[in-house]
C-alpha cells in the first residue's frame, strides 16, 4: 500500500441541511453525492465522476457550517499525542471508523479544526493534473502563521517554502512526501475564524463565481489572478461555509 504522509486527502462538509448542500455542490462543481452504507450508517459520499472525494456529514449544535480537512499520517495515534503536546486540543480521540481508516480530529494551535487519518487501504495518487472538480489546494487562515507554521512542521514532518505576496506579506507553502500540499496565509482580518479552506479545480473561475452567486452563495473573494499560480475566487455557500476555486495556470 502506498501512503503519502501530509496529504490532504478527504475533506467533509459539516452541515445542517444535506438537500440544501447537494442542491448548490452538485450543478456549481458537477458533483454527484450518494448514500453509501458505512456499517449500520449511511454516509453521503461526494463523488467526481466515478471517484469519492469527500462527504457530508451533520454539524454540531451551534456549529457553523465549515469544510473540514483530513491530513494523511502514518501513525494517527502517534501524530495526535505529538499534536496535543504541541499545543494542540483534542476534539476527538484516535478511533477505528468501520473498514476504512483510522482517524482523530484537533484544533491547532491557532484554533484551526483539522483531522489525522490513516486509511486502511492507500491513499488516492498523486496526479499530474488534477482533473476538473477534484481538490486541488488547501490553506489555512490563522491569526498566527508563524505559530501555525512551528506547530505543523515539528509535529506532521512538513518543509516549507515562502513566496512573497507583495504589501500582504510572505506565503507560507508546506511540503511533504515530494510535493507542495497547502498554504499558510496570515488572516488580515482579526475577525476571521482560523480555518482550513479548500480549492476546487475549475475549468472557469469567472463563470464559477458567477453560477455560485446565482445558486445563493455569497462571493467574497472575487475573481483574482495570482502570477503563475492561476485565476481564484473564494466564497461562502448558502449556509455559510468557506470554500475556494481556482483555474490553474497550465502545468
Amino acid at each position: 500500500m502506498s501512503y503519502l504522509p501530509g496529504k490532504f486527502i478527504w475533506f467533509e462538509l459539516a452541515c445542517g441541511d444535506f438537500a440544501k448542500a447537494r442542491a448548490f455542490y452538485e450543478p456549481l462543481f458537477g458533483w454527484h453525492v450518494e448514500a453509501v452504507a458505512m456499517g449500520d450508517e449511511k454516509y453521503h459520499m461526494i463523488l467526481n465522476g466515478s471517484g469519492g472525494i469527500g462527504g457530508f456529514m451533520p454539524a454540531q449544535a451551534g456549529q457553523r457550517a465549515q469544510w473540514h480537512s483530513y491530513i494523511s499520517v502514518l501513525d494517527v495515534d502517534r501524530s495526535y499525542q505529538a499534536a496535543l503536546a504541541a499545543g494542540a486540543t483534542s476534539v476527538a480521540p484516535p478511533a477505528d471508523f468501520g473498514p476504512v481508516g483510522r482517524g482523530a480530529s484537533i484544533i491547532d494551535p491557532t484554533g484551526a479544526a483539522v483531522s489525522l487519518w490513516h486509511s486502511a487501504d492507500a491513499d488516492r495518487p498523486d496526479l499530474e493534473q488534477v482533473p476538473v472538480g477534484d481538490w486541488v489546494w488547501n490553506e489555512l487562515w490563522t491569526p498566527d502563521a508563524q505559530k501555525a507554521l512551528a506547530f505543523y512542521e515539528n509535529t506532521l514532518g512538513y518543509t516549507h517554502e515562502e513566496m512573497s505576496m507583495g504589501d500582504q506579506g510572505v506565503y507560507l507553502i508546506l511540503n511533504a512526501s515530494g510535493k507542495s500540499r497547502g498554504g499558510i496565509f496570515q488572516a488580515p482580518d482579526k475577525n476571521t475564524p482560523p480555518m482550513w479552506m479548500p480549492y476546487v479545480h475549475v475549468a472557469d473561475c469567472d463563470a464559477t463565481a458567477a453560477r455560485a452567486s446565482e445558486l445563493g452563495a455569497t462571493v467574497f473573494m472575487p475573481a483574482t489572478d495570482v502570477p503563475g499560480v492561476g485565476r481564484f475566487a473564494a466564497m461562502f455557500d448558502p449556509q455559510g461555509a468557506a470554500l475556494a476555486f481556482i483555474k490553474p495556470v497550465p502545468m
